[in-house]
């Protein structure tokens, strides 16, 4: 007869044996787990080292092509605009080097540069609509309507537009000089905008802005500059709305622009500002808006093309 030590130590042994049978088997399982772990790691190491050249590379093609349109862009765009006059309109969040790159193209081009006028945070500013909407009713110079919208760019447009453009038809000033340095010391004064030194009214107006705007008003900010360039595009003889990449997407000014398909078509807009090609673009796009054309241009997905064509340039 067994004894229960005798079954007690038998029943040992068979847990013994288990647990012996596991560790050895998941010992087994565990170095084939990791030699095939170590061999993903390798693969997908070897993956991101393609990759990383792959983006050099298209990165070095890229910083080339740019050189490339450094050097030759006052070549293309000599003569573009020659016996044509621009003023230049820049939001508060433009890059410096965005403008000092469209002034030296403008002059190559032929252009003579009237001007600029900055628009401040404040222009921009939601809760300052009302007060700008009031200014604008009150400094609106003798035989110049403001337009029926009640939005504060629309409105701004109808009186900065007269002030800083020459008539479509005559060629002329909307404006007497008194009335627009009462009109623009008024914005000024109000925080709304800053005057360049010697701005006088131009043919064709450059409006030039940064990218996409970030926080709680981002959106209402690029509708005000979206409608004011429109409206400014009515009020001469063309006028070319540019911004950074990235500009074009969201909620972004050129982004506001594109996605309207009404009255905004007529305002051309170019929305690689940063490359020098898209500054390239942005000098024929002015051209072109002076040919009574329009277009949108550069690289995000709701462009219509990269540049002008020969035929519409």
């Amino acid at each position: 007869m067994i004894s229960l030590r005798n079954h007690v130590v038998s029943l040992a042994a068979v847990f013994l044996a288990l647990a012996l049978g596991v560790v050895l088997g998941s010992t087994a399982i565990s170095g084939r787990l990791l030699s095939g772990l170590s061999d993903d790691k390798s693969n997908l190491g070897k993956q991101v080292t393609d990759l990383e050249a792959q983006r050099n590379a298209l990165q070095g093609k890229l910083t080339d092509a740019d050189r490339f349109a450094l050097s030759v862009g006052p070549l293309a765009v000599r003569g573009a605009l020659e016996g044509k006059s621009v003023v230049m309109v820049t939001t508060a969040d433009v890059k410096p080097g965005d403008r000092d790159a469209m002034n030296g193209l403008l002059r190559s081009a032929g252009a003579s540069i009237t001007g600029e006028l900055q628009l401040t945070e404040a222009f921009t500013d939601p809760t300052k609509a009302d007060q700008l909407r009031g200014l604008c009713a009150r400094m609106l110079p003798a035989g110049v309507q403001l337009p029926t919208a009640s939005d504060p760019g629309t409105l701004a447009a109808g009186l900065i537009g007269p002030l800083l453009l020459l008539d479509r038809g005559s060629g002329k000033p909307q404006a007497t000089a008194d009335e627009t340095s009462a009109a623009l010391t008024g914005l000024a004064a109000g925080g709304y905008v800053r005057q360049g030194p010697g701005l006088h009214p131009a043919q064709l107006a450059l409006v030039l802005t940064g990218g996409t705007l970030s926080g709680d008003s981002a959106s209402d900010r690029s509708a005000t500059v979206a409608r004011f360039a429109v409206q400014l595009q009515r009020s001469g003889s063309g006028a070319v709305l540019a911004g950074r990449t990235g500009s074009a997407d969201g909620s972004g000014a050129l982004a506001v622009v594109r996605a309207d398909g009404g009255g905004s078509a007529a305002l051309s807009t170019v929305d690689d500002l940063d490359l020098p090609a898209g500054q390239v673009v942005s000098v024929l796009a002015l051209r072109e808006q002076a040919q009574g054309r329009s277009g949108r241009y550069g690289t995000a997905v709701n462009a219509q093309a990269p540049a002008p064509t020969s035929a519409n340039g």
